[in-house]
């Protein structure tokens, strides 16, 4: 099974999300790899969200396809390091990734309209890797507006949706909003809240027992 997680917005916890499913994967005896494309933001290669995967679940095939230096939307980053992305190295890479393995998860940077390119947004590479898709989501104010429309755009490139994750979930809250927000998130689309994460939680083998 492969699949591409992206989210709502940025800093929702999808890195998060990626790294403790992987180890779940592995631990349930899946051979399992991590693509991260285009990793903006990082002077040096040992603070990549690769290398982070591969340490919380040792034994997984862990790659960026670019590491750029600027915490900018991989256009930008790009343009500033003079670097050019070539979408088929990313195809390349996620190829070799996943024919040695039963999972590879792809992780995207921010939300779905980030500009990769000229003409070339971030759902654009979804649709170039014939990816489903796995929507992140946060939990407080502007989630259900973010996450509905995360959905339409993809529904309306034909993207498939694996489901929905509610990530850093407060384990204590009187806030309506939060309280409610897979219950409203559901109402208004079709596709299910698969699993809430309350912060800090780790053990994420329901959510992976539900993808595979």
């Amino acid at each position: 099974m492969n699949f591409f997680v992206t989210g709502t917005d940025t800093d929702v916890g999808k890195s998060y999300i990626c790294r403790h499913l992987a180890k779940e994967f592995i631990k349930a005896g899946k051979k399992t790899a991590y693509l991260k494309p285009f990793q903006s933001g990082i002077e040096e290669k040992i603070d990549s969200d690769a290398l982070q995967v591969a340490k919380t679940a040792p034994g997984i095939l862990a790659k960026s396809s670019y590491i750029t230096h600027t915490p900018a939307a991989p256009l930008i980053s790009a343009q500033i390091d003079n670097l050019e992305l070539d979408l088929h190295k990313v195809k390349e890479d996620f190829e070799e990734l996943s024919k040695n393995a039963d999972v590879t998860i792809v992780e995207g940077s921010g939300g779905l309209c980030v500009p990769v390119k000229k003409d070339i947004l971030m759902i654009d590479v979804i649709r170039f890797l014939k990816l489903p898709a796995l929507i992140v989501a946060r939990p407080n104010l502007g989630t259900i507006n973010h996450t509905l429309m995360s959905v339409k755009c993809l529904k309306q490139e034909g993207i498939e949706i694996i489901g929905i994750v509610i990530s850093n979930y407060p384990g204590q809250t009187s806030d309506p909003v939060i309280l409610r927000a897979k219950e409203m998130i559901e109402n208004f689309c079709d596709i299910k809240v698969l699993d809430v994460i309350l912060k800090g939680q780790s053990d994420l083998s329901s959510l992976a027992k539900k993808l595979f």
